[in-house]
């Protein structure tokens, strides 16, 4: 990939990042994060890593920005854009951001190339997934290739499936309870008038 696309594609993630952060009305914060997945998803293609790239697309961009959306419909935005702005909060953020620009920093400075797949130490994943219902990741793995995509389906499903069904029923909940929240508050106005 050229760099000039890159540091497009870079710009238009961090512009519209920032933009979520900074803008007063919730549904531009939302559509923004929206175009700043789109744009983390195209970074990640130019990397090579197309599973990463749509599962960003198919799965941020979508679902989760159709949840986001779906609760800002649910809270009142008029009262929302009455409020002023949380010193506290301004400054607890700008810390955290210090903080993250430090670590960047840190990780930034150890870290000394890139790793090809024939420096990687398969021996030991040849050996689990040798093991498993799956030889075809054994295959891939005796090849030199990294079956992302396969090992991480085997990964999530096999050994995190419990946790995986945790996160799920944890969304409904907070879904089902925003959905409460919003008819108790339209309930308590409605009785009030």
């Amino acid at each position: 990939m050229p760099s000039f696309i890159f540091y497009l594609f870079a710009l238009v993630t961090l512009g519209f990042g920032l933009l979520v952060v900074t803008a007063r009305n919730p549904v531009t914060s939302a559509l923004s994060l929206a175009s700043s997945f789109v744009g983390l998803a195209a970074l990640f293609i130019s990397l090579d890593a197309y599973f990463i790239g749509i599962i960003q697309i198919l799965v941020y961009a979508g679902a989760v920005m159709v949840l986001f959306l779906f609760i800002i419909m649910l809270m009142d935005i008029k009262a929302e854009e009455g409020k002023k702005t949380n010193n506290g909060a301004l400054v607890g953020g700008c810390l955290l951001a210090v903080l993250l620009v430090l670590q960047v920093i840190m990780v930034s400075g150890a870290f000394h190339g890139e790793r090809t797949v024939a420096e990687l130490d398969t021996t030991a994943a040849i050996g689990k997934a040798a093991g498993t219902e799956l030889p075809t990741i054994a295959n891939d793995l005796r090849e030199g290739s990294l079956p992302d995509t396969k090992l991480m389906g085997y990964a999530l499903f096999d050994r995190y499936g419990f946790h995986l069904q945790v996160v799920g029923l944890l969304l409904l909940v907070g879904t089902v309870g925003v959905v409460m929240l919003s008819k108790r508050d339209t309930a308590a106005k409605e009785a009030g008038n």
